[in-house]
Formats: C-alpha cells, structure tokens, sequence
C-alpha cells in the first residue's frame, strides 16, 4: 500500500489536518512529518505528535549510510523506506527544498486530509 500525503505551507493548517487524520481513526504511529528544517520538525512533531522516520522505521542500516548523505539525501531515502518509489521522493523532496512540510500517512486505504 502506498503511503499518502499532503504538502502544507502552514503549521496551522498541517496541525488541524492531523487532528482531522485522528479523528477519522488513523494511528499515531502512521503518521510522519518530513521537512528540511530539523528545528521546524521537531516543533511540529512536538505541537501535533507526529512521528519522524527514524531507525525503527529505516533500520540501523538504512541509518548508519544517511549519517554520510545530504539533507536531501537523507530525505529522499526516508520517503523510500516507506514506500514512495525514488521519482516520487525526488518530487517530494523539491517541493521541501521550497521550505514546504510533507505530511504522511502510512498504512491506510483511504485519507482524508
């Protein structure tokens, strides 16, 4: 199952849209937030709760390889780890170079944002 997403120029916004996810049902735990600012993410992480894609979702391997990569790099090869095929996280990641948050959503059929 592919992951779904949305891309947000506003905080406000990207935290109504996942109080919406978890009102319609979807786990904490489906639910990631992908920016290039660290700083930006922890925040947002901290206000909504989203997870980041982390070791427990790359594994240790996936991790230790991203130590020596870009931001870029790091991001693109997150979103693959979770399901986006490589032109799709090559989009994703440009629109995050715009200074764009993604919100995605794994392991649901459907989603509304």
């Amino acid at each position: 199952m592919k992951p779904k997403f949305k891309i947000f120029h506003n905080d406000e916004h990207l935290s109504e849209s996942i109080d919406k996810l978890r009102n319609n049902g979807v786990r904490d735990e489906d639910i990631y937030i992908l920016a290039h600012d660290n700083d930006h993410v922890r925040r947002s992480r901290k206000e909504t709760d989203a997870n980041k894609i982390g070791v427990n979702v790359t594994g240790v391997g996936t991790a230790v390889k991203n130590i020596f990569k870009s931001k870029g790099d790091k991001l693109r090869s997150k979103m693959k780890e979770i399901g986006f095929d490589s032109s799709k996280a090559e989009q994703l990641e440009e629109e995050l170079d715009k200074g764009k948050t993604l919100l995605v959503v794994t392991n649901q059929d459907e989603v509304k944002f």
